[in-house]
């Protein structure tokens, strides 16, 4: 009873902190209403540097990183020589001892305008032949290089449509601010395409993805947008909700079918879907949906109308599409935890089940002690994941399980941190996946940087207005953040898909070429 009690004065103390913190933010907003400061924020001091790791290296050089020297120009290709005599008159008798080179870079930005004048030929059946324009510029009055630069400040550099619009005519670039949104939405199916093709290429690469998602407006309404990547690719995907069901429905990399087979069954029985609905759906003859309507109507022919019988039924149908793809069978789904992304071979991340005990407000000194002591053991133990990362043993595996059962079996001063602890542990499975699969990430920090690009966007611009808005929005985060990874320009890569020379090869399959040299060709 004295434990029950002290657990409810905790969770209430813990509740009055938080409410308070969300108090002060609130009056915040008002007196920023009222046209009145907020309270200041002071910043951390940054003198403490016993935390990073580079200090344990035991480095005596005290150089920024990156300043060793090296030769600038050695890389440089030289466009243009002036010769530059000296501008005092020279005595009589000096002579010539060569150049002293001086490299200057130089960027030159000005309009070009291009008149294309096509030959046109009466041809003696009385037909006409006409000469066509170069690739890349069929139905198009601004150039390729010119579209390619539009694209990538947009994407790329977030530059914003007034202010990139404000920058084009400045150069004397006559656009319209209708024909800038259509340069940046429309006609691009090709770069659609790629991206679609991207993700079943990035299931195959290395058996494991990490996902998140956030928010993401659309027309004024709450959306979202879901991740899906590793270390050689990016994929985003928007959508009006955020559920096991989208996210089975991303997983299956672009096919819109429902398939009810051996997978399907084992998921909609182990979620508990009951034994009838679960028999009528097993000894049903038709087994392949070949779209959602399809999918709809079967099952109110069977009779399976309740709300969450559909769900489990629907989420085992599209399991069982995605299924089909070889890939998915050892795929190992790393997230922060959320329930839409629990399945498959399933991985949590430790930075976030670090994050639950980081979170907890002490309410004296012997529980500041014991939060300190058992992060400091999380984090030891995060180290000692890392190393057997690099060396698996059966060894370190069965001493890391131990380890495991320890830290998080412990009782300490604080009852909130006592469930907390007691909660991780039931989550064993998913903290520790990595010691079966040693090649996995456990963390899901990938996933979070490249959100964060989305979020800060979402901060300057709001939200999407057009479904065509948003599908670019999509694409070219995914392209963009996949040549990253894969070590191609962005630049480059626009100005050779704008102008159809196609010499860069598909995203797809350069990924499949990182993740699997050996298999190159």
């Amino acid at each position: 009873m004295v434990k029950g009690l002290i657990g409810i004065i905790e969770q209430l103390s813990d509740t009055v902190e938080r409410q308070q913190e969300e108090i002060t933010l609130l009056k915040d907003e008002i007196n920023v209403l009222k046209g009145q400061k907020k309270r200041p924020k002071f910043k951390p001091s940054k003198l403490d540097t016993n935390t990073d790791e580079k200090s344990d290296q035991g480095s005596t050089d005290n150089k920024r990183s990156g300043s060793t020297k090296r030769s600038k120009n050695q890389t440089l290709t030289i466009h243009q020589d002036n010769i530059v005599q000296p501008e005092q008159p020279l005595p009589i008798g000096a002579r010539f001892k060569g150049y002293r080179d001086f490299v200057v870079q130089e960027l030159e930005i000005q309009s070009c305008n291009v008149r294309y004048r096509l030959a046109c030929y009466l041809l003696p059946d009385g037909s006409t032949v006409t000469a066509t324009l170069p690739n890349g510029l069929a139905g198009q009055h601004f150039g390729t290089r010119l579209r390619s630069y539009i694209l990538y400040q947009y994407h790329q550099c977030q530059v914003t449509q007034p202010l990139l619009l404000e920058q084009l005519r400045e150069w004397g670039i006559d656009i319209s601010s209708g024909q800038l949104n259509r340069l940046l939405t429309e006609n691009h199916d090709d770069l659609h395409e790629e991206k679609a093709e991207l993700l079943a290429a990035g299931l195959q690469s290395t058996g494991y993805i990490t996902t998140d998602d956030t928010g993401a407006r659309h027309q004024g309404k709450n959306g979202f947008v879901t991740h899906i990547g590793n270390e050689w690719f990016a994929w985003f995907q928007s959508s009006d909700r955020k559920n096991r069901i989208n996210f089975l429905s991303l997983l299956r990399a672009g096919n819109k079918g429902y398939q009810v087979n051996t997978c399907a069954l084992n998921y909609m029985a182990t979620n508990k879907l009951p034994a009838p609905q679960l028999a009528l759906l097993a000894n049903t003859p038709v087994t392949n949906f070949g779209c959602e309507e399809e999918w709809s109507a079967h099952l109110v022919q069977l009779g399976i109308v309740v709300k969450r019988h559909i769900q489990i039924a629907t989420e085992g149908a599209l399991l069982g599409c995605a299924s089909e793809n070889e890939a998915l069978g050892k795929l190992a789904v790393i997230s922060d935890g959320a329930g839409q992304f629990k399945v498959l071979q399933h991985g949590l991340c430790w930075v976030h089940a670090e994050r639950l005990v980081h979170k907890l407000i002490p309410l004296n000194e012997g529980h500041q002690e014991d939060i300190a002591q058992v992060r400091d053991e999380i984090w030891s133990f995060y180290k000692e994941l890392k190393e057997y990362k690099k060396q698996p043993c059966d060894t370190k595996k069965s001493a890391l399980s131990k380890e495991f059962d320890r830290l998080f079996t412990q009782k300490t001063r604080y009852e909130l941190l006592n469930q907390q602890l007691k909660r991780l542990n039931k989550l064993k499975s998913s903290l520790l996946l990595v010691l079966e699969r040693p090649e996995i990430p456990i963390h899901t920090n990938g996933s979070e940087n490249d959100l964060r690009e989305l979020v800060k966007r979402r901060k300057v611009s709001g939200g999407t207005r057009s479904d065509l808005g948003r599908q670019c929005r999509d694409t070219f985060s995914s392209l963009k953040k996949t040549c990253r990874k894969l070590g191609v320009s962005f630049w480059k890569y626009l100005n050779d898909r704008i102008s159809q020379s196609n010499v860069i090869p598909s995203l797809g399959s350069l990924v499949l070429q990182k993740a699997h040299p050996a298999s190159a060709y």
